[in-house]
């Protein structure tokens, strides 16, 4: 007797809006997108109990592009919005879309106490290493001899390395992964959404417009050679000698998913009052 599998209950074009993305030819964050809805199908959660947080950058559009509950903040402030809304909502699946400008700099305080606070929520950074949306700056992460119309011989400081920051800071989960590698982010993704506490996903994503160079990025990614690891110290030794293009799943952590205090009887606002009167 034949058996019959039995269809998914969700397809990818599930969690797609009907608003057309409006990156440019060629830009890694439409994989990103489709790596997302695969990951989304593959686990199948109701749309409805998905909310995709965003800051501001070509990345931190992907709010209007899922069929999700969505929150586009201001800039760098996406991480503690998710956060209040995880505490308040614990049943939801937290997301946040960020990319390198607006996780890494105007957001870079509020990375490091996310992960130190250790909400259950996911972090995904589209690391194109330039400010795609403004034209072309130099970001956090890059290189200190990349030379630009609009920094002439590199700014020649070091970049922001947001593995190490991310370990350091106390991030339960984390990982690096490739734009151009769809069914592998997704199982990251996957990975990532269902561990406890915060995880961190940073996405290489070419930015092909103002940096061309990245398409070769291509020809250097490459799995990592050593398997995940629950030890922080083995992680940090491994990571210290990465190339930058190492993929894969680094660490996984087992420290506790940050709890809210369990409310307490609701007090008459008067009282409160009284107790601040000079």
């Amino acid at each position: 007797m034949s058996v019959t599998a039995e269809a998914p209950k969700r397809k990818a074009s599930d969690y797609i809006s009907d608003v057309k993305p409006v990156w440019c030819p060629g830009c890694g964050d439409y994989h990103v997108l489709l790596s997302l809805s695969r990951a989304l199908a593959q686990m199948e959660l109701e749309p409805e109990n998905i909310a995709v947080v965003s800051g501001i950058g070509c990345s931190s559009r992907i709010p209007a592009y899922t069929n999700c509950y969505g929150f586009h903040g201001v800039h760098g402030r996406a991480l503690p919005l998710a956060a209040g809304l995880k505490v308040a909502r614990p049943e939801l699946t937290v997301l946040v879309m960020s990319g390198d400008g607006d996780g890494f700099s105007i957001g870079g305080n509020h990375f490091l106490h996310a992960c130190r606070r250790n909400v259950d929520l996911t972090y995904v950074v589209m690391d194109n290493r330039v400010y795609g949306l403004t034209k072309g700056q130099p970001s956090p992460t890059t290189e200190p001899d990349w030379d630009s119309a609009l920094s002439p011989g590199g700014t020649g400081l070091r970049p922001f390395h947001p593995l190490v920051i991310a370990l350091a800071s106390g991030a339960n989960f984390v990982a690096r992964c490739f734009s151009g590698d769809v069914n592998g982010t997704a199982r990251v993704l996957i990975e990532a959404i269902r561990h406890p506490g915060f995880s961190f996903v940073e996405i290489l994503s070419p930015c092909v417009t103002f940096r061309p160079d990245e398409k070769q990025w291509k020809t250097l990614v490459h799995p990592a050679p050593v398997d995940p690891t629950d030890d922080p110290a083995r992680a940090a030794r491994r990571i210290m000698t990465d190339d930058g293009f190492n993929t894969g799943i680094l660490y996984r952590g087992n420290r506790s998913p940050y709890r809210a205090p369990a409310a307490s009887e609701p007090q008459d606002p008067g009282v409160l009052e009284r107790k601040f009167v000079i």
